[in-house]
């Protein structure tokens, strides 16, 4: 089981965030009313960093969790565990936050099995409850709990989607890759790139992306974010290209080699 409070690296004492669209306005009105939140979007878009910064703008304590195939219920609810003095129970993360009022985020919430997932239910409708059969205990979630969950739609499938009863349990947003304009300024801000490579990495990501291939995935923005940070550390560009965007897209090497001829196109020294 994996959860963590966020680790973000934060740019000047705060965890920096570009915002796209009105996605902060729609996640403070969610969290006002008391409303859980679904967000949609690609790989790498920003979803985490997106709640990180909510909940240091709110000033909530943030669960994160990484949903997986084996994540079951008593995972986010807690179990009973033995120790020195006997058997004592540990709440889950989904439980802290409950407890505690603070922010419970599942990311990649259809990786997880359903049975689990209709534990939220009644967490993610006007009853604000989480029941917790191993102790008898109903709670009412404190006030300033919120849920929030994540997903890629272009993950979903008929094995992997997330339930109608469930999603529309939730107000929903879709984030997606920024525009050029505000991903290089991200990747200035995010790296302290120059501002001539920035605008570089950000036309060589918008040629990937329109690439006719069997890629599984885009360049993301995350991943150009590590770009810049390896060449604003003065490490070579077609290097940073090929270990940052090529290689991290496909096994594939003609395919690879495929990608680094488009890079060559913007980085030719």
């Amino acid at each position: 089981m994996t959860f963590s409070t966020t680790s973000t690296i934060p740019i000047n004492g705060e965890i920096f965030y570009q915002p796209q669209d009105n996605e902060v306005q729609l996640f403070e009105y969610a969290y006002a009313h008391q409303l859980p939140l679904l967000i949609k979007g690609p790989t790498g878009c920003g979803k985490t960093r997106f709640v990180a910064h909510m909940a240091e703008k709110l000033g909530r304590p943030l669960y994160t969790v990484a949903c997986h195939d084996d994540l079951t219920a008593a995972d986010l609810v807690g179990r009973h565990l033995i120790g020195p003095n006997g058997t004592y129970w540990q709440d889950g993360p989904l439980t802290r936050a409950v407890r505690e009022g603070g922010i419970c985020y599942l990311d990649e919430i259809v990786e997880a099995r359903k049975d689990t997932t209709v534990v939220l239910h009644p967490l993610a409708d006007d009853r604000r409850l989480l029941p917790i059969e191993r102790t008898g205990e109903e709670l009412v979630a404190a006030e300033g709990f919120m849920l929030v969950v994540s997903y890629n739609p272009g993950y979903q499938n008929i094995l992997k989607g997330m339930k109608a009863s469930t999603r529309q349990r939730f107000v929903a947003l879709r984030l997606n890759y920024p525009d050029p304009l505000l991903e290089s300024q991200i990747l200035m801000a995010e790296s302290q790139i120059e501002q001539d490579l920035a605008v570089k990495l950000i036309e060589l990501a918008g040629s990937l992306r329109r690439l006719d291939s069997d890629l599984d995935e885009v360049v993301s923005t995350r991943l150009l974010i590590y770009a810049a940070r390896m060449m604003s550390s003065g490490m070579s560009p077609l290097a940073v290209c090929r270990c940052c965007l090529a290689e991290p897209l496909s096994d594939d090497i003609s395919t690879v080699e495929a990608l680094m001829d488009v890079a060559r196109l913007y980085f030719d020294c």
